[in-house]
C-alpha cells in the first residue's frame, strides 16, 4: 500500500504543480523582477501550493480509508502558515502581522507536545520550567522559520533543506519518527519541483507559501529530535541540540549575518537585501545548483564534525 501511495504522490505533485503554473501564468500571477531578483525569466510562486495541495489530498483520501499514517491535526499549524505565506506572496504582510502569527502556531504546536523542555546538559542545564521552555520554544520556532525563509533566495536550496533534514533525522532514528509518513510524503511531493525550480525559462518558485510551510516542517522535526521520544540507532549518537544546530546551520548561520549586517547599516533586519551567503556565492559566478551543492557539502562536513559516531 505504501508504495503505491508514494507513486500517487509523485503523480498528484506533477499534475498538481503543472496544472498551478498553467493557471497562474494565464492569470499573470509572477514574481516580480526588480533590483533583488537573481532571476531574469517569467516565474510562478506556486511550488508551495504544490507541496501543500499534494499533502492535503492524500491526507484527506488517508483519513477517508481510515489509515492514519501520522497525526493528521499537524495539517492545522502547517496549514496556517501556508495560508500565512500566501498572503504575503500577493500582498506583502507586514513582518508584525507574520511574527504574531507564527507566534499562534509555535504555541498550537506547543499544546501538540512539540516543546523544547530539556537542554541535554548544554551550558548545564537539564529539564526547564514549565513556562520558560514555552517561551524558549516559541522564540526557537521564530528563528528556525525565519532563517528558512531568509535561504529560499536561488533555486533549489529551500527544497533541499527540507529534504535533507527529513532524510537525516529519520536516518539516525532507531525507529520511525511518527512524523515519518508526513516527511516522506513532502520529500516525494517536493522531487517535481527540482525540475520546474532549475528550469531556464517558465520557473516555479516556492513563495513565502512554500517556504514558511518548510520551516514549519523543519521546526517539528527538530523539536521532536530534542523530545525524550527521539533516540538514535546503533552505533549513531550525538548531543541532541547540537545535532539540530548543525542540521540547520547554513540557515541559522545566514540568518545572524544578515541581522548583522542590517543592523549595522541602520535597517531593519527584515528589510531585503543581497548579503545573502548565497548572493555572494552567485557574485563569484557560480550557479544556483553548484551553490546549492557548495552550501549542501559544507554543511554535511560540519555535521560530520558532531561526533554521531561515538
Amino acid at each position: 500500500m505504501n508504495t503505491t501511495l508514494y507513486l500517487v504522490t509523485i503523480l498528484l505533485s506533477i499534475v498538481t504543480a503543472f496544472t498551478l503554473k498553467k493557471w497562474f501564468t494565464r492569470l499573470g500571477k509572477f514574481d516580480a523582477i526588480n533590483h533583488r531578483s537573481v532571476h531574469d525569466t517569467q516565474a510562478t510562486k506556486t511550488g508551495g501550493f504544490t507541496v501543500f495541495v499534494t499533502l492535503f489530498l492524500i491526507t484527506i483520501y488517508l483519513y477517508v480509508i481510515k489509515q492514519e499514517l501520522f497525526d493528521f491535526s499537524l495539517l492545522i499549524p502547517l496549514g496556517i502558515m501556508f495560508i500565512v505565506g500566501v498572503y504575503d506572496d500577493f500582498y506583502n504582510a507586514d513582518f508584525k502581522l507574520k511574527f504574531f502569527l507564527q507566534i499562534v502556531v509555535a504555541k498550537i504546536l506547543i499544546d501538540q507536545g512539540f516543546v523544547i523542555d530539556h537542554f541535554h546538559g548544554v551550558l548545564g542545564l537539564q529539564e526547564i520550567p514549565r513556562i520558560a521552555s514555552q517561551i524558549f520554544t516559541v522564540f526557537v520556532f521564530l528563528v528556525i522559520v525565519n532563517a528558512i525563509n531568509f535561504i529560499d533566495g536561488i533555486d533549489g536550496m529551500a527544497i533541499t533543506e527540507v529534504i535533507k533534514v527529513i532524510l537525516l533525522v529519520e536516518f539516525f532514528s532507531a525507529i520511525y519518527t511518527p512524523i515519518f509518513f508526513l516527511g516522506i510524503l513532502v520529500v516525494l511531493s517536493c522531487l517535481p519541483l527540482y525540475y520546474l525550480n532549475f528550469k531556464k525559462e517558465n520557473k516555479v518558485f516556492l513563495g513565502d507559501a512554500g517556504s514558511l510551510l518548510f520551516g514549519t516542517l523543519i521546526a517539528i522535526y527538530l523539536f521532536h529530535v530534542l523530545g525524550s521520544e527521539y533516540t538514535f540507532k546503533e552505533p549513531y549518537q550525538a548531543n541532541k541540540p547540537l545535532l539540530t544546530i548543525s542540521l540547520i546551520i547554513f540557515p541559522l548561520v545566514d540568518l545572524l549575518r544578515v541581522f548583522i549586517i542590517r543592523i549595522s547599516n541602520k535597517k531593519s533586519p527584515f528589510s531585503p537585501d543581497q548579503n545573502h551567503i548565497h548572493h555572494f556565492l552567485l557574485r563569484k559566478g557560480f550557479s544556483h545548483f553548484k551553490v546549492v551543492l557548495i552550501i549542501q557539502f559544507v554543511s554535511l562536513m560540519f555535521l560530520g564534525l558532531v561526533q554521531i559516531i561515538e
